[in-house]
C-alpha cells in the first residue's frame, strides 16, 4: 500500500518536474500501439518519491484501470530478494561464500560436467571445482538452462513442474540429477540457480522461504502485498499477463481468475528464482533499504559491507549475454561497469535486475537514484520500455 511512502517535490532532491514529465508520452506510445496493457512508473532520489504515476489498465477487458495498488508477477524480480536472505544467514556466521552446497545440499556431492565430442554425444567428468555458494549466487554454476541446447531435453524432463504439492526441494533435487554444462565458476550462464539459493536459505535456516521472507523481510520492511501466492482477497488488484500476437499487439495469457498459478489453492512451491507478486510500493521499500545500506528507518536489515560485497563485480571478465558489453554481475545483481560499453546514462556501480513479464528497476548509488517500470508483458523481446524508463529517469537529474 502506498501509506506512509516519502515524497518530495522534484526540486527539492535535484530533478527536473518539466524532464520528468517525458515518462508520461513515452508510456503512453507504447500503450497507443497496443504492445502493453499499461504500466506503473516510479522514480525517487535521495530516499524520495518524485514520481509515481499509472498509466492504463491492470486488465483490458474488464476496464480495469492500472492504479498505484496493482499487484504484479515479479518473476526474477524475486532474485534479489532471494539474494538478500541468503546474505542475511551469511551474516550470522551460517557459511562462507567458498563452502561447497553439498554440505547441506547432499545431492550436489557428486556433480558431473558433460563434455560434448564435435556432435557424437558427449562424455561426463567429475565437476571441478564441486559447486559453491559464490557459485550459485553469481550464475556461475554451470547449470543446464532453457537457453542453452546442451543438455536441454534432460533439463526440461527433471524441471518440469510437477503438481502444487511438490516442494522447491523436490525440484532442486532434479536439479543435481541433470549434468552440468560448464565446470563451476568458469561462465556466466542465466539459470534456476536461485532456486538452489532459496533452498539453501531454507536448510540453514529451518523455515520455508515463504515464512523467511515474511519474517525477517516482507514484515519489518512494511511490504504489505507480497507473496509466493496471491491471497484470494486481493485478486482484484491483480493485473493480467498478456503476450504479443503475430502484429505485437497484446493478447491475454493468464487472466486474473482464481485459476491462475500465481493463487493460493494452497500453494506452497517457494520458487526463489521467480515466484513472487508484488506491487510497486512494496518493490521500493525493498530497494531503498539496500539504497540505504541495509536500513529501513531505525530497522537495519542487512549490514553496509555486505550490501557492498553483494553490489560489486564478482565475475571478472566472462561475458554476460543477457545484458551485453559494460555489465557485471555481483551476488543477486547485474553491475553497470562502463557507461561507454552500455551505452546508457546511468553511472558505474548501478545494481538492477529485471523480470519475464517486463517488470524492472535500478539504483543508482552515485546518484542516489532508483526507478522502476512495471508492466506484464511476456516475452517483452520487442520493447525498449525498461530502457526507455532508465533514460527518462535520469535525464531529469537537475543539479
Amino acid at each position: 500500500m502506498t501509506d506512509h511512502l516519502p515524497f518530495a517535490n522534484p526540486q527539492e532532491v535535484g530533478m527536473s518536474a518539466e524532464r520528468l514529465k517525458l515518462i508520461r508520452p513515452m508510456i503512453q506510445k507504447y500503450k497507443d500501439l497496443q504492445w502493453i496493457p499499461g504500466a506503473v512508473t516510479m522514480v525517487a532520489r535521495q530516499g524520495k518519491i518524485v514520481h509515481f504515476e499509472v498509466q492504463g489498465f491492470q486488465n483490458i477487458e474488464k476496464q480495469i484501470p492500472m492504479t498505484r495498488d496493482t499487484i504484479f508477477r515479479m518473476a526474477s524480480m524475486t532474485k534479489p530478494i532471494t539474494s538478500v536472505a541468503l546474505m542475511m544467514l551469511y551474516e550470522q556466521g551460517k557459511f562462507q561464500l567458498g563452502d561447497p552446497i553439498s554440505k547441506w545440499l547432499p545431492a550436489f556431492k557428486e556433480m558431473k560436467v558433460a563434455v560434448y565430442k564435435n556432435g557424437r554425444g558427449y562424455d561426463l567428468v567429475p565437476a571441478d571445482p564441486p559447486i559453491n555458494v559464490w557459485h550459485i549466487l553469481t550464475h556461475t554454476a554451470g547449470f543446464a538452462t532453457e537457453y542453452n541446447p546442451k543438455n536441454l531435453e534432460i533439463y526440461k524432463e527433471a524441471t518440469k513442474f510437477r503438481s502444487r504439492k511438490e516442494v522447491i526441494g523436490d525440484f532442486v533435487d532434479r536439479m543435481a540429477t541433470v549434468p552440468l554444462n560448464n565446470h563451476p565458476g568458469t561462465m556466466w550462464d542465466y539459470s534456476r540457480a536461485t532456486c538452489v539459493v532459496g533452498r539453501l536459505v531454507e536448510v540453514l535456516s529451518g523455515q520455508t522461504l515463504a515464512d523467511f521472507f515474511k519474517e525477517h523481510i516482507f514484515e519489518p520492511l512494511g511490504m504489505v502485498d507480497s507473496y509466493f501466492f496471491l491471497p484470494e482477497e486481493k485478486l482484484s488488484r491483480f493485473a493480467v499477463a498478456y503476450t504479443p500476437g503475430e502484429d505485437k499487439k497484446i493478447i491475454v495469457t493468464d487472466p486474473d481468475t482464481t485459476e491462475s498459478f500465481w493463487l493460493s489453492k494452497p500453494g506452497i512451491y517457494y520458487m526463489g528464482s521467480g515466484g513472487l507478486v508484488s506491487t510497486a510500493s512494496d518493490y521500493f521499500r525493498f530497494a531503498n533499504m539496500l539504497m540505504n545500506w541495509g536500513k529501513h528507518g531505525e530497522k537495519r536489515i542487512l549490514g553496509r559491507k555486505t550490501i557492498e560485497l553483494m553490489t560489486r563485480n564478482h565475475i571478472g571478465n566472462r561475458p554476460i549475454w543477457l545484458t551485453g558489453p559494460g555489465h557485471g554481475f555481483g551476488l543477486g545483481f547485474g553491475v553497470s561497469l562502463d557507461r561507454g560499453e552500455t551505452h546508457n546514462m546511468v553511472s558505474e556501480g548501478t545494481y538492477t535486475w529485471g523480470g519475464a513479464f517486463c517488470t524492472y528497476w535500478w539504483n543508482d548509488p552515485q546518484e542516489k537514484l532508483f526507478g522502476m517500470v512495471l508492466t506484464q508483458v511476456r516475452p517483452y523481446d520487442h520493447l525498449n520500455i525498461r530502457a526507455d524508463m532508465q533514460t527518462m529517469a535520469t535525464q531529469a537529474i537537475d543539479d
